[in-house]
C-alpha cells in the first residue's frame, strides 16, 4: 500500500495576505478557495510540479498558533534559480549556503550543490521554509 503526503495545514493570522504572498511572491497555484460558514474557509495553495499541497484558511487548526510551523522544504533543481525566482518575486530569502559548512561547493556549483545547497524563507506570520537542490533522483 502507498502512503502518500498530500496536504500540510500552516497556520496564518491573516488569510488574505498569506495567500497572497504564496501565490504571487512564491508561486503557488490555488486548487480551491472555500467559505463553509461563519469563521470557516479552507484556501489550498500547491507548489508547481508537487504532489502535496498547503492548506491555510481560518477555523482550521486553531490549537497552532500562526507562525508556529517551521521546517518545511521545497525541493528545486537549481537552488541559484530558485533564489532567483524569489528574490525576484519580492520574497526576503536568505543567499544560497551549503549546510554541510563546505562553502567551495557555491563556488563549483551545479552538481556540487545537490542535497546541501539551501536558501530560506518566511511567511508573513513567520512559518519557516527551506529551499533544496535535487537536481536528480537515483
Amino acid at each position: 500500500m502507498n502512503w502518500t503526503l498530500e496536504v500540510v495545514v500552516v497556520p496564518v493570522s491573516d488569510v488574505e495576505a498569506a495567500k497572497a504572498f504564496y501565490v504571487e511572491r512564491v508561486g503557488f497555484g490555488v486548487d480551491h478557495d472555500t467559505t463553509f460558514g461563519e469563521g470557516q474557509r479552507i484556501v489550498q495553495l500547491t507548489p508547481p510540479g508537487s504532489g502535496c499541497s498547503i492548506v491555510i484558511g481560518e477555523g482550521v487548526v486553531p490549537e497552532m498558533p500562526p507562525g508556529s510551523l517551521q521546517g518545511l522544504q521545497l525541493v528545486v533543481p537549481d537552488i541559484h534559480a530558485a533564489h532567483a525566482e524569489l528574490a525576484q518575486r519580492g520574497v526576503e530569502v536568505s543567499e544560497v549556503r551549503a549546510v554541510d559548512g563546505d562553502n567551495d561547493r557555491l563556488r563549483r556549483g551545479g552538481q556540487a550543490l545537490d542535497n546541501v545547497g539551501f536558501v530560506f524563507f518566511s511567511d508573513p506570520d513567520g512559518n519557516g521554509w527551506g529551499v533544496q537542490q535535487i537536481s536528480s533522483r537515483g
